[in-house]
Formats: C-alpha cells, structure tokens, sequence
C-alpha cells in the first residue's frame, strides 16, 4: 500500500479546516511543480497557484482512502484540470516563441525524415539531431495537442471494433471507480520503460496496429504481440483485476 495519510484526509473531508489547510501545505511543491509548467504563457503564476489549490480540494474531497493509489498521483489531474480551465475559459494558452519556432523545425525534420527512411522519426532521434533534451521535443510536440485519454481506442488487427486501454484492464462498472482507476493506469504508463511506455502509446493512443507498430519500432508483430500481452497482464496485477 502507497503510504497517505489517510486519518488527516477523513478529517479534510469531514470538514476539518486546519487539516485540509495542512494537506495543501504539505502538497504546495506539488501544486507548484505543476503550476511552473504553463509559466511565459501570460498568466501570474500566483494566480494560477490558488486555482491549483482549488483542484487540490476537489481532489481531496473525492478522494478514496481505500484505494491503492498515492494521493499526489489522484490529485494531479484535478490540479491540472483546474488551471486549464481557468486559462481556456480566460483565453487560448499561449505558446511562446521559442516552442514555435521548435515545432517548425521538428515539423520540416518528421518530413525529410519520412520521405527519406519511409518510417517516423524517434524523439530520441529528434533530439540528437536538433541537440535539444527530449523534455523540450516532447513539449512542443504536444503544446498544441488535446490532451489524450485512458479511454483511447486501438485498432483490432482483425477489422474488429476497438476496445479502450481501460476496457482492457479495468473491469470496474462504478463511475467513481472508473475514474480512479483511469488515474491509477495513468500512473502506471508513467513508470514503464521506453520501449514498452512507446508499444502501449502507439496502440492506445496514436490508434495503430500491431503490423504497424513493428514496423515503426523495428521488430516483428509477434514481438509487439507478447510484449503488449505481458504489458497488459502486469497492469492488471497491479490494479488487482483478475
């Protein structure tokens, strides 16, 4: 079990002013780490500090003390949810400068790339050849995107409707539940290796088949095959599915 202090959460839920206002103090590197990541986009990052602890409490409210999940992994999209809205709902997120003139670069380097090997360049490969971390690559491939969901479809090998990751190792019906447990697989992408974190990535997410994936990751479709098997069996270990 993930070590929260549970006690002090029942107490914030129940109302207990002083422990949830000792909870947000014991989370504020958190609250920040995350508040940090949309600084140079024109908002006080003071300002999106407060709305943070706002997700923070809703979180806090929500959360369930009996689930095996860190309460920093749960509060996460709350925080996040929180701040997005305030700046979608205040105006569009600005993307600096420096990230558009990265995405132009990474733009024009996907194609020669493409056209040139016939397959889509790694952001390990990006960022040797710009020289930029691949923090920094990863950040300006998604500044623009949505961001993407647990309940993302993969294409069936056999023409076969798509079933979501969660479908695939959640057999949770209970909203609440479901929700919880999207945040806890979340979580559980986050801790993979490369390799593995890229094969769930390109099934759940970018939608592609198994045949493709080998072909981008450069092994055989049986190998994507069984690694995505044992992937998915892990995972439903650690969500205790059977």
């Amino acid at each position: 079990m993930f070590e929260n202090d549970n006690n002090s959460i029942k107490k914030a839920q129940n109302g207990d002013k002083f422990e949830l206002e000792r909870l947000i103090r014991d989370n504020s590197g958190l609250i920040w780490s995350i508040v940090k990541r949309f600084s140079g986009r024109g908002f006080e990052l003071e300002d999106l500090y407060q709305i943070g602890c706002v997700g923070f409490i809703k979180s806090i409210k929500r959360f369930d003390t009996s689930f095996d999940v860190k309460l920093s992994t749960y509060t996460v999209p709350y925080i996040l949810g929180e701040i997005k809205r305030y700046i979608r709902d205040d105006g569009t997120i600005k993307i600096s400068r420096s990230i558009k003139e990265l995405q132009v670069k990474i733009k024009m380097m996907q194609k020669e790339y493409q056209d040139k090997y016939k397959k889509e360049i790694t952001i390990e490969e990006l960022s040797k050849e710009l020289k930029i971390s691949k923090e920094d690559i990863a950040i300006a491939l998604e500044a623009n995107k949505p961001i993407e969901s647990i309940d993302g479809i993969y294409q069936s090998e056999k023409g076969e409707k798509g079933i979501s990751l969660i479908e695939k190792v959640s057999i949770n019906e209970n909203e609440e539940e479901k929700i919880t447990t999207k945040i806890a697989i979340r979580e559980l992408i986050n801790e993979l290796p490369i390799k593995d974190k890229q094969i769930i990535l390109l099934r759940y997410y970018k939608e592609k088949t198994q045949t493709e994936v080998a072909k981008i990751l450069g092994i055989s479709q049986v190998q994507v095959s069984r690694t995505e098997r044992k992937i998915l069996d892990k995972m439903k270990l650690k969500l205790g599915v059977v």
